[in-house]
């Protein structure tokens, strides 16, 4: 490893991952401060909610490593869920720099590029389990841990200023039926080493004692499983594996066939099935087959345990999916947690399912059937006794998570907290951790496919209209700026009664846009603009007198 310099500080940025659960975008810097080499760890994405219509997928702000890509030397990913991968896929042309995954990750990643047309132009490094990486100043080992995905790793990053530990995502499963164990021994030996800083995961700071193991969730699945008749389907996070694994070994008990129902599912699957894991079960059914086969002898394992519109349990809720149907007598299992913002959407699902007959199993009732994948209290406690870090930065979590977790690990007796938001450059080494800066770290929306700022002018009018409406209005005039024909007015999203039918509203408002015309003078009259700005004032006016809003409105002129 290379000599420190008397100017070279060891750093960590996040750009994502430090005011939410979720896209993760984290980067270690060493060196002085004009010429800091970089790693990023992971490139996640989140998802859109009800404040951002329209918008699917969020992603995070690399206006900073992209203006800094010539240092940046690797891209580094700990697993494969989609908060932690899936940006790559939009944001990898900025910065072209290699990527190094495990095979699990890789094969899931692969695909990703391959949709977006970069499968030939990104480099990817499979590392194995245990490898280690040397990108400049920084020596990478992986660690071992467990989480709700194959092959989750923590990363001891050594640099010549002190060793940092990365844990990504991560729990303590001494079962977790799929994969290895937390690798404790590992752990421990860089404690006796030395952890300068542990950037560590905040989800579940706030729950008191275990997550859980995924044996515990396979032990109630099999009675649960067991006794139901007619359809059954279960709905589950396509990226946990083991628990796939658990529900397909618990329908095969039954005497059930699987049905896998929507593609991430079927993706999971077979990246599963590439790294030698399910090998042992039965060959699934297709949707035709399964259609076919009588109620009692096939399970669905489906996408959408979290409402998502488009995914496969929400058309089977809708009735519109093509070979999938569950009524009365059949039954739904939630294998899965609410992820936070997605109340709403979960709940709709479910009514539409229990309004078919389906009889319902969450974790609010059958809490047996999901374990978090995150760490509670004692196994972040257990880190810091094996890791013995002299600072902790907490991360993956709001902002009360993150100061909740500096807190517990001040009373853990871990000398430095540091709780940095995302943004926020602290130096880890020499001296005392602090914040010394502070660089652009906002999000992008991919809006119909195409990535755009995230306060643009196409969202911020989709918000305008949906809260208040739309009018659209058009005039013709002649070449002496007289009116022809109109204006005529149209309105959507705004409502009307008996006693004031929109058919007389929609007069009114045509109303005043001539009279606001009629104000103009003959030269304003010959500019559109001029024409649009009063009609568009007139009727804005007009709304607010009538609904007490301001709606959208287009006006159109046209001159003959």
């Amino acid at each position: 490893m290379t000599k420190s310099k008397t100017d070279d500080e060891l750093v960590f940025l996040p750009l994502g991952g430090s005011n939410e659960i979720g896209m993760n975008f984290n980067l270690y810097g060493f060196g002085p401060p004009h010429d800091r080499k970089w790693i990023v760890v992971d490139l996640g994405i989140t998802f859109g909610d009800q404040t951002t219509p329209g918008v699917e997928v969020i992603l995070p702000d690399p206006t900073f490593m992209e203006e800094n890509a010539d240092r940046l030397l690797g891209i580094v990913l700990t697993h494969a869920h989609e908060d932690h991968i899936g940006a790559v896929a939009w944001l990898w042309p900025r910065f072209k720099a290699p990527i190094y995954a495990t095979p699990f990750t890789a094969f899931i990643l692969r695909e990703k590029l391959r949709e977006a047309g970069l499968v030939d132009e990104a480099e990817i490094t499979i590392v194995p389990l245990g490898g280690k990486i040397s990108l400049g100043p920084f020596e990478l080992e992986l660690i071992t841990l467990t989480h709700s995905i194959p092959e989750p790793n923590g990363l001891a990053i050594r640099t010549p200023l002190g060793v940092i530990l990365h844990t990504g995502d991560w729990k303590i499963d001494p079962d977790p039926l799929l994969g290895a164990v937390t690798d404790q021994d590992a752990i421990r030996r860089l404690g006796d080493e030395g952890v300068l800083a542990m950037v560590c995961d905040s989800t579940n700071v706030f729950v008191d004692g275990h997550a859980g193991s995924e044996a515990e969730v396979r032990e109630t699945l099999i009675p649960l499983i067991g006794g139901l008749k007619g359809k059954v389907a279960v709905a589950c996070f396509a990226s946990n594996v083991a628990r796939m694994d658990s529900v397909i070994r618990a329908a095969q008990a039954a005497g059930r066939r699987v049905c896998l129902v929507g593609r991430s599912m079927i993706r999971m699957a077979a990246a599963a099935k590439s790294v030698g894991l399910m090998a042992d079960i039965k060959p699934f059914l297709s949707e035709a087959e399964a259609n076919a086969s009588p109620p009692a002898k096939v399970l669905y394992l489906c996408t959408g345990s979290q409402g998502e519109p488009r995914a496969a349990l929400a058309r089977i809720a809708d009735g519109t999916h093509p070979h999938v149907s569950l009524g009365a007598g059949g039954a739904c299992i939630f294998s899965s947690r609410i992820i936070p913002g997605n109340e709403i959407p979960i709940r709709n699902l479910q009514n539409k399912l229990a309004d078919r007959g389906v009889r319902l199993y969450t974790e609010r009732d059958h809490p047996g059937i999901h374990v978090s994948g995150h760490p509670c209290r004692d196994e972040l406690a257990q880190m810091y006794h094996w890791a013995r870090p002299t600072i902790a930065v907490p991360t993956h979590g709001e902002r009360r998570h993150l100061l909740e977790h500096a807190a517990f690990a001040r009373d853990l007796q871990v000398p430095q907290q540091l709780a940095p938001r995302n943004g926020d450059m602290v130096r880890l080494a020499p001296g005392r951790a602090e914040i010394i800066d502070e660089v652009a770290a906002g999000r992008l929306y991919v809006d119909a496919g195409v990535v755009t700022a995230e306060n643009g002018d196409a969202l911020r009018e989709r918000r305008h209209a949906a809260f208040n409406g739309m009018l659209a209005a058009s005039v013709v005039l002649d070449g002496r700026g007289r009116i022809v024909s109109g204006p005529q007015v149209r309105a959507l999203g705004l409502p009307a009664d008996a006693d004031y039918p929109m058919e007389e509203v929609l007069d009114d408002l045509a109303h005043d846009a001539e009279q606001a015309l009629g104000r103009l003078s003959s030269s304003d009259r010959d500019a559109d603009q001029a024409v649009e700005t009063a009609v568009s004032r007139a009727l804005k006016r007009a709304s607010q007198r009538i609904w007490g809003r301001r709606p959208v409105v287009e006006t159109t002129v046209l001159r003959v």
